[in-house]
């Protein structure tokens, strides 16, 4: 093994020598006899990874080994997850979760699922797989030096097997506990008063429940090992080895591991997004197509996504995408760049069933009886006996609920419970190609999750591909629970390629924001969704893109950290109608005058309108929603809400209430806003402590003492925006969600790469690369993100050489 410091000697390169050594206890033996030559890599000043190998297996053995190196608290509670294996360390009250996972678990062909993301898919992930075993092997020899998180919950880490990598158990998926929130509100209150309620478009669905789904059964906990599988990851103090557990920390201030799932359950559904765009070489300062990528997904650390550099023949590419993954989700190649956000794709039913009266395994399909599938397990639960379970299925899916008393069964059919249904792992053929045509042609095998792909490459060309598996549906709209009995079967999948897209469009940009894309021309709404994201943050980028400037990538980041609000421009225009003589409305009104709309951290307009407009979204939420469905329905969407307020709706508004709500709600946030900071208007600025910030969360932050919560969590630190800026973040006072990740690359010029990752590339506490990016991301700043091996070199941290 060879090192190379800095020219400088710190405290860093110190740890990093350490760190290396002790992995390879400094002896000259070879350690990998996986690897058939030696891997280069150069690790930059920013923590990330550049690996250059004479194979392609050795490229993703060692991005395997890396990853571990950095993520393996993070690699170990994936792997658990995934596996169902939590109630081995946390006892039974993880035991539904893992039924949940293992029932919901791919059991298909090895070759057939890996050789879809890739030809050489199985060699790759095997790769991949062996290069974190080899890196566990290595931590298992020195225990000592393992991350303190298995320390404190008094654990060891586990070998992975190619299972792991294609788990399903985290992907962003929908929409089958929506659909059995629909159909309980449409039980209630009918299919009309459900749609006055919802932003369903492009298209009218169809919401009638059939009359074969006892009402009673919507109202049972018909999808609760779904459910458990699916939500937040919780700790508790019990759960940490006594010489790190916090004394004061209750089971409700638990800590929160899967942050992706509370953000979706527990924030409104625009808190959770993303945004690219690319522009073509006319609008950019340099002539060539720039590509910008902010994904948002939950503040977390260690962070969601990962940097690194792959270099070998056939593979050329610097990105992002999730540690546990081989390859780059996001990134360029040389020839072209790419980025991704969702794009709303239905693909979950949930499917009720009649059930033999005397046999409740046996269930009626296509005028038949028909005997559900049954596979056994055994899971292990800490301090209890081994359990025993079967797993039931029918021809559509995983069984989640029997009710013998009203004869009925409950499955749900998930289309990414078939081949290619791993999340993200069709990248591996993305990253390798260089033309549009090539780009597209990868697209097709990207069924999960569902994506709106974007390309510029260094050709000229700009392109928009919508991807995911979609199945079609003639005879329902998948928005309510349907009939098991045949009659609402999908009718396969809509073709890749049939489904939305674009290429060099005259206007010369494409920009995604997880809004509808789509018109009511589309030929096959039977393939489509229903419920999209609000579309402010896309609108405002296509505002900016559209003023025919000439950007540079310096631009395109700004516009990723934008704060500028379309509803406040709405709301605001309202209140400026409204004659009062009341004081303090007419100093917000003054206030409001000249200020520009912007959620910048500093402003005192900024923190008055963001509490007036959550008043003004709780209030609305109160008026309009009945009471019975309260529990189903706790918020209308921000377009609904401006639709109303904006046409004076006379059947939501009488004479005079709408202005009524609108001082009211002016009213109610004033007075929040003197009981948190006190009657000094100056003190009333947006990003601070006590309103907008970022507090980053470790997993097991709330349940260690307060010595260690200090070393493993983040901030709180000042921010701006809010979930419906293009700078989105979570719409609550905690920047829980957002983009951690971001990407700006000219194809003119890859070495001008913008890049950020929060709060850094290690998960592991003390490395200098655990938050050494935080700062640059709370600020809004980028750095440049080194591609060809010399600009690598340049800007090289340390240097070492696995063999």
């Amino acid at each position: 093994m060879v090192y190379r410091l800095p020219p400088f000697f710190s405290l860093p390169s110190l740890y990093l020598l350490i760190t290396l050594c002790l992995a390879s206890a400094c002896g000259s033996e070879p350690r990998f006899p996986d690897l058939d030559a030696k891997v280069t890599v150069i690790t930059d000043t920013q923590g990330i990874s550049h690996i250059f190998a004479e194979s392609e297996e050795d490229l993703f053995f060692s991005q395997g080994y890396l990853a571990a190196r950095n993520r393996l608290f993070q690699f170990e509670l994936w792997r658990r997850q995934a596996t169902g294996t939590l109630s081995e360390i946390l006892g039974e009250r993880e035991l539904l979760r893992d039924i949940g996972v293992r029932l919901f678990r791919y059991r298909g062909d090895k070759e057939q699922e890996l050789s879809h993301y890739h030809p050489r898919g199985v060699a790759i992930v095997d790769a991949f797989v062996n290069g974190i075993n080899a890196y566990i092997d290595e931590a298992l020899r020195n225990p000592e030096d393992l991350p303190i998180e298995f320390a404190m919950l008094g654990i060891q880490p586990e070998k992975w097997t190619w299972e792991v990598v294609i788990s399903r158990h985290q992907g962003l998926l929908q929409n089958v506990q929506q659909e059995l929130n629909y159909s309980r509100i449409v039980s209630l209150i009918g299919p009309k008063k459900t749609k006055e309620l919802f932003h369903f478009h492009p298209f009218d669905p169809d919401l009638r429940l059939s009359p074969s789904i006892p009402k009673e059964l919507l109202f049972k906990d018909i999808l609760a090992p779904y459910a458990a599988f699916r939500s937040p990851l919780t700790f508790l103090p019990t759960d940490i080895e006594a010489a790190y557990r916090s004394q004061e920390t209750s089971a409700q201030e638990s800590g929160l591991l899967d942050l992706e799932q509370v953000a979706l359950e527990s924030a409104d559904a625009a808190s959770i997004g993303s945004n690219n765009w690319v522009i073509s070489g006319e609008l950019s300062a340099s002539g060539f197509p720039i590509m910008a990528n902010d994904p948002h997904r939950a503040q977390a650390v260690p962070s969601l996504r990962y940097w690194v550099g792959l270099h070998a023949p056939g593979w050329n590419l610097v990105g992002g995408g999730e540690p546990t993954i081989p390859g780059a989700s996001i990134g360029h190649n040389g020839f072209g760049a790419w980025g991704l956000t969702i794009f709303q794709t239905d693909m979950e039913d949930l499917r009720v069933y009649d059930i033999d009266p005397t046999d409740p395994h046996r269930y009626r399909y296509q005028n038949r009886w028909h005997r559900m599938e049954k596979v056994t397990d055994t899971l292990r639960i800490k301090d209890k006996a081994d359990t025993i379970v079967h797993h039931l299925y029918t021809v559509h899916g995983p069984v989640t609920f029997i009710d013998q008393s009203l004869h009925k069964a409950v499955a749900v059919e998930c289309a990414w419970l078939r081949v290619g249904g791993a999340p993200y792992l069709a990248s591996l053929r993305m990253g390798q190609a260089q033309t549009w045509e090539e780009f597209r042609d990868a697209c097709t095998y990207n069924h999960v999750p569902a994506e709106n792909m974007v390309w510029a490459d260094k050709a000229g060309n700009i392109g928009w591909q919508s991807t995911g598996i979609s199945p079609i549906r003639l005879y329902h709209s998948g928005l309510v629970a349907s009939p098991g009995d045949g009659t609402a079967d999908w009718e396969g999948f809509l073709p890749m390629l049939d489904r939305p897209s674009s290429f060099n469009p005259e206007v010369g940009f494409i920009a995604t924001a997880n809004e509808n894309q789509v018109d009511t021309n589309y030929p096959h709404p039977e393939a489509l969704g229903f419920t999209w994201a609000d579309s402010f943050r896309g609108d405002r980028i296509k505002e900016v893109l559209a003023t025919n400037k000439k950007f540079t990538v310096e631009e395109m980041g700004n516009l990723q950290n934008d704060y500028l609000s379309l509803p406040a421009r709405v709301l605001v225009s309202e209140l400026q109608k409204i004659e009062s003589t009341d004081t303090d409305v007419s100093n917000v009104k003054s206030l409001f005058g000249t200020w520009d709309y912007m959620l910048n951290p500093e402003s005192v307009a900024a923190g008055i309108y963001v509490m007036w407009e959550r008043k003004i979204r709780s209030n609305m939420a109160t008026k309009l929603i009945p009471k019975e469905v309260a529990p189903y329905l706790t918020e209308i969407s921000m377009t609904k809400t401006l639709q109303w307020i904006s046409s004076n709706d006379p059947g939501v508004f009488g004479v005079g209430e709408k202005e009524e709500l609108l001082r009211n709600s002016l009213h109610q946030a004033l007075n929040d806003l003197t009981e948190r900071f006190g009657s000094d208007w100056n003190d009333w600025k947006y990003g601070q402590t006590g309103y907008k910030h970022a507090l980053i969360r470790h997993p097991l932050g709330s349940v260690v003492s307060d010595e260690w919560r200090e070393k493993l969590e983040l901030g709180p630190v000042p921010r701006g925006g809010y979930s419906f800026t293009p700078g989105a973040n979570a719409y609550g006072d905690n920047n829980t969600t957002g983009a951690s990740f971001r990407i700006v690359v000219d194809t003119g010029d890859f070495e001008q790469t913008l890049g950020a990752n929060n709060p850094g590339q290690s998960g592991r506490h003390d490395s200098p690369f655990y938050r050494n990016m935080f700062e640059l991301w709370w600020q809004d700043q980028f750095f440049r993100v080194p591609f060809s091996k010399s600009n690598v070199e340049k800007k090289a941290h340390s240097k070492e050489t696995l063999y």
